[in-house]
């Protein structure tokens, strides 16, 4: 495969064409309703993103029991994919595409957000305070699955993947990182189970394995993804051996000939993502973990990545502080910067929807749209 650095350049995800290799990682915002419906903000955020050569829409659980913070999204009602279909239209007529991340938040969880116990393959409890609609409050200790909800909670997946499909994206992201549901049971510390899914190597990563098979199964593979976070300690997850954790379960994935393996904060002079690179024969979505948001540093890095064998290259926080990121690194003019941490999520067009492009910032301070930033800026 002939690779090249050039990010600007037109792409390819198997079937799609896309204008670029620039991905929009997910990130949640909670703006959703309380029920998880998309709302109004949502759908004008991710439109005004539309010229990233791929969106992969915010983590969306695919049952109750998945939900982990208020005002998440979620996939699995008719509701849900109603409000979904509006934000894919939207983007869709902007020119973009889009997958939708199904996330389940397994410990990470908390009843008083969900009126529910958390599920998890084992009882152990996050170690932190969670945020719920009451503040933060510690962690509950969550319930272990029993086979009955394991096959329960793939068949939720599937059906959520076949929800997302009607309401319009052109595929999912199975997320198994960042110590949610799926990276659960792949770690050692969250996963002490004895039976076939816990244990040794081989069944510690059967629950991610056979959730991705069910939900390629479901809308065909060719419009699945899985994100991985090899050696992260997001909410507490620990791997003892993450060579050959990831060796294994890439063998299981192999035979699937998924759309993509996305690789969070991939940093390409570690050990393990040459390893990984070397051998996943498919797609491969890096993530470069960057220390600076400036353009130099976010063109350096995504050049890098695609260099180190990557084929397409995933942003967060640069995404989120500007609409018009792919402009404004065609352009090399200066980025955005990343409005105060709080405003992320706490709701509300500020610090989501109030960005500026550079189209506004050309504008004269006396034009309504200027003043109406302003205010925006004050809320």
């Amino acid at each position: 495969m002939t690779r090249t650095t050039d990010f600007l350049a037109p792409a390819r995800l198997g079937r799609l064409a896309l204008s670029n290799h620039l991905v929009m990682a997910p990130l949640t915002r909670n703006r959703a309703e309380a029920d998880g419906t998309p709302t109004d903000l949502m759908v004008t955020h991710y439109a005004q993103r539309a010229s990233a050569g791929l969106i992969i829409a915010e983590g969306s659980t695919p049952n109750p029991a998945g939900q982990t913070y208020p005002d998440i999204t979620a996939i699995h009602t008719d509701r849900h994919a109603a409000g979904w279909r509006r934000v894919t239209d939207a983007v869709r007529a902007a020119g973009g595409r889009m997958f939708l991340q199904l996330q389940h938040g397994g410990r990470v969880s908390h009843p008083a957000t969900t009126g529910l116990t958390p599920l998890a393959p084992s009882p152990v409890p996050l170690s932190e305070t969670i945020f719920t609609p009451q503040g933060h409050q510690q962690a509950a200790v969550p319930r272990a699955m029993t086979t009955d909800d394991i096959r329960a909670t793939i068949a939720d997946f599937a059906a959520a993947a076949r929800r997302a499909v009607d309401a319009g994206f052109e595929g999912v992201e199975v997320h198994s990182a960042n110590g949610m549901l799926l990276h659960q049971f792949l770690a050692d510390n969250t996963n002490r189970r004895t039976d076939g899914y816990g244990g040794s190597v081989d069944r510690r990563v059967r629950f991610a394995a056979e959730v991705t098979e069910a939900v390629a199964d479901a809308i065909g593979a060719d419009r699945v993804g899985i994100r991985i976070s090899p050696a992260s300690t997001v909410n507490g997850v620990l791997e003892e051996d993450t060579d050959g954790l990831y060796a294994t379960l890439l063998d299981h994935l192999k035979g699937l000939d998924l759309a993509y393996l996305h690789l969070v904060r991939s940093d390409p002079a570690t050990g393990w993502y040459r390893r990984i690179r070397a051998d996943w024969p498919g797609m491969l979505i890096g993530n470069p973990d960057l220390t600076s948001l400036s353009t130099q540093a976010v063109t350096r890095a995504t050049r890098e990545m695609l260099a180190a064998g990557a084929d397409l290259v995933a942003l967060g926080r640069p995404f989120l502080a500007n609409p018009d990121l792919v402009t404004r690194l065609r352009l090399g003019a200066p980025l955005n910067p990343v409005r105060d941490r709080y405003f992320m999520y706490v709701g509300g067009a500020a610090g989501y929807n109030d960005y500026p492009t550079l189209a506004d910032q050309a504008k004269p301070p006396s034009s309504p749209s200027t003043v109406a930033l302003d205010g925006a800026r004050g809320a």
